[in-house]
């Protein structure tokens, strides 16, 4: 996504370089961010493209070595290409747990195991769904209700459909959903939505083991319960995709380290996912296509001088009648800080909850489940650090909603 992003706004701003993207996979850039709505049937695998300009795109077409010092990339079919500038988008990887069993003897996942990250895993998990009789998500934050949510909805899969609704459970060791994004009585509320959709969920469990070696028949938790399950989601996160840079030599901690012009070298450059700025290695789209576009004003002269300051790109789920948006400090912890001021409103009956964390006139954090109309306007304002208005809460304050 960030590679056809820059390769858009290189383009319309004016440069004259011509643009070649690499890919492994062997699809053209398409938008992951929609890859759960092709789970569900909503859109096909087609409407996902995104554009990327005038750029020559080369998929299926791996990368595995780059020589910084002569300018010059190594692909898996054993040629070799040179470059002037380069721009390193490689993503990030998912996160496997530390789940015995997880791997047959040849090393690969387990028949009815799946990570959800690419294009190809959407089709073989839309294919699985099919045919599974239960399934169980390992993670629960918006991967894995995301995940969940569109699993149990009848009709999806493309091709590959189920007439009736799969039996999800959601297994998070954490003690609440989305911990890193909600608070409690957040949490609880999109716990209630999920139960909604016929989705369990248990929390402050840990999944220790898929018992067997042959296809996956359960998971074990670390209490001793085991539950039925002939297809497991793993949705665990994601970690940069750093390889590529550390065998070349590019400074690399979470991420390849990148300065306030987007660079890790001379002539070398990173954005997206796989990237680190200031000490935080974002993950999200809109930061990914923030750094696409300083980077590519900077590189076709339009801008020279632009510079990346850093992003704050609130949390967004968008599962279907699931929805919440969160930004900065949104734990109990921080409430506690007597310089700062909370307002929550809640409404139960209607799954909606929104509670703001303001120090002074500025928001500094805030979560909004359930009320995507608000929650577009406030994250605005944290994102541009705006001042609010002199009565807060008004910006809160909807039909039906209980303090």
């Amino acid at each position: 996504m960030a590679a056809a992003r820059f390769a858009e706004r290189y383009q319309a701003l004016g440069g004259r370089g011509e643009v070649t993207l690499y890919g492994a996979e062997p699809a053209a850039p398409y938008n992951r961010v929609l890859l759960t709505d092709v789970l569900t049937g909503r859109y096909g695998a087609a409407a996902l493209t995104l554009p990327y300009g005038s750029a020559v795109v080369r998929t299926g077409r791996e990368v595995t070595a780059v020589d910084p010092t002569a300018r010059v990339l190594r692909l898996a079919d054993g040629t070799s290409a040179a470059y002037d500038e380069l721009v390193l988008a490689t993503g990030a990887e998912p996160v496997l747990p530390p789940v015995r069993g997880l791997r047959g003897p040849g090393g690969a996942l387990r028949e009815g195991v799946h990570v959800f990250r690419t294009l190809a895993d959407c089709r073989r998990l839309a294919v699985a769904a099919a045919a599974a009789e239960r399934a169980v998500v390992v993670g629960g934050g918006v991967l894995g209700v995301s995940a969940a949510r569109a699993l149990t909805v009848p009709g999806g899969g493309g091709a590959a459909r189920r007439p009736d609704r799969l039996p999800v459970e959601i297994v998070e060791r954490a003690p609440l959903l989305a911990g890193r994004h909600l608070d409690g009585p957040a949490a609880a509320l999109l716990r209630q939505g999920l139960g909604a959709l016929g989705v369990a969920v248990s929390v402050g469990s840990r999944a220790r083991a898929l018992p067997g070696t042959g296809p996956v028949t359960g998971v074990e938790l670390a209490s001793g319960r085991v539950l039925d399950a002939d297809l497991v989601v793993l949705a665990c996160g994601v970690r940069p995709r750093t390889g590529l840079a550390r065998a070349a030599g590019l400074p690399v901690r979470a991420g390849v380290v990148v300065d306030d012009a987007l660079a890790c070298a001379p002539g070398v450059h990173a954005i997206g996912d796989c990237a680190e700025h200031r000490g935080t290695a974002y993950g999200t789209a809109l930061t990914a296509w923030d750094q696409a576009d300083v980077l590519a004003a900077r590189l076709s002269g339009a801008d020279p001088g632009a510079v990346y300051r850093g992003s704050r790109p609130p949390a967004r789920l968008t599962a279907g009648p699931l929805e919440y948006a969160a930004f900065g400090e949104t734990g109990e912890g921080g409430e506690a800080d007597p310089g700062l001021d909370v307002l929550r409103l809640a409404d139960a009956t209607r799954g909606a909850y929104r509670k703001l964390v303001l120090r002074g006139d500025r928001l500094v954090g805030g979560i909004l489940l359930g009320d995507p109309a608000a929650a577009c306007a406030l994250s605005r304002a944290y994102e541009r650090d705006e001042p609010l208005p002199a009565d807060p809460l008004s910006l809160l304050i909807t039909r039906g909603a209980s303090r």
